[in-house]
């Protein structure tokens, strides 16, 4: 099969391990990011299988409706809110997605930001650089509220390092975390306006649905306190848009450690956070960790050798087969 892999950044796909299971297939592929449907569409046109890197690039119709090669859609994990469904099985397009990897790398950076934002860790570097010594006051975690929003599978973790550090943890969600919360025996908050304004640290981690979409307002951010921080490494969407940006200019919260962006990537340092002096960003890197993207990557190929072998695994529509072109 000719296969195209889209949006490697770190030109990461052909030195995995699991790479060398695609031997005698004829691969594509590419370290940057084509936003427009047409030129993505043309890039594509002689692919029977694109293989996606979680939600990097969108996969709309008039993407679809002009690969009259393509057949299969692998998806790296299970999230296919950037393809349009339908409109693959309407073309033939199996979609094949489904697992999804450990949670600890994401976890593991929403603490590095939370470390670095609190210790001043990348000013203080580029102050050293500089010929300067300790330029920064720092906070401790331990004594503080750290509010986890949602307790799931990384929230859980994120909790887990707060309570080791000697915070007070404090959850906040909907009915069914907030019973694993309380099980695993952390604190619930009394309501949704208390978790904000009581929160030093509010770590966020939901994930992007339609329902969590702009979920944390404007208002939420408000009731935060002047010196607390917000962390956020799950997805830009689930804070309302534009609010973020407003509300640390009036100084409630007063600083934001962000991983994620509404539009990625973020090109020339184009967004307004990043001209922020109260806040540090990453370009995305809670799950790009080598064992995650071996699982990622893996499952990928293996739909992709499973469906070539007439097997498809993993299919979201399987009523596509009936019209996938010969």
């Amino acid at each position: 099969m000719k296969i195209a892999v889209i949006d490697d950044y770190q030109d990461t796909f052909r030195k995995l391990s699991c790479y060398s299971k695609l031997f005698g297939h004829e691969l594509l592929i590419y370290n940057d990011t084509e936003k427009d449907p047409v030129r993505l569409a043309e890039r594509l046109r002689e692919a029977e299988a694109v293989i996606l890197t979680q939600a990097r690039s969108p996969f709309p119709r008039a993407v679809i409706e002009r690969l009259p090669k393509l057949k299969l859609i692998s998806q790296t994990g299970r999230s296919t809110g950037h393809i349009d469904i339908d409109a693959c099985t309407e073309f033939g397009v199996v979609v094949s997605a489904a697992g999804f990897a450990t949670p600890h790398p994401t976890a593991e950076l929403t603490w590095g930001l939370i470390l670095a934002a609190l210790r001043h860790i990348p000013y203080e570097v580029e102050r050293l650089k500089q010929g300067y010594w300790q330029s920064t006051i720092g906070i401790s975690v331990q004594g503080k509220t750290l509010g986890i929003y949602v307790y799931g599978r990384i929230g859980s973790l994120v909790a887990k390092v707060g309570r080791a550090l000697g915070a007070r943890v404090v959850c906040w969600g909907r009915a069914g975390s907030l019973a694993r919360a309380r099980e695993a025996g952390y604190e619930v908050a009394q309501n949704r306006n208390v978790f904000f304004a009581e929160s030093d640290i509010l770590s966020l981690h939901l994930p992007l649905t339609t329902e969590t979409r702009g979920i944390v307002t404007a208002e939420d951010l408000a009731r935060m306190k002047s010196n607390a921080l917000i962390v956020n490494t799950s997805r830009a969407g689930i804070i309302a848009e534009g609010a973020l940006v407003q509300a640390l200019k009036t100084g409630r919260p007063g600083s934001a450690a962000v991983d994620v962006f509404e539009d990625e990537p973020v090109i020339g340092a184009s967004h307004p956070l990043l001209k922020m002096d109260n806040v540090i960003a990453t370009p995305h890197l809670g799950y790009v960790e080598k064992d995650n993207y071996e699982l990622y990557y893996g499952l990928a190929i293996d739909q992709i050798l499973a469906y070539a072998s007439g097997n498809p695994a993993n299919m979201l529509n399987p009523e596509a087969i009936a019209k996938v072109k010969k």
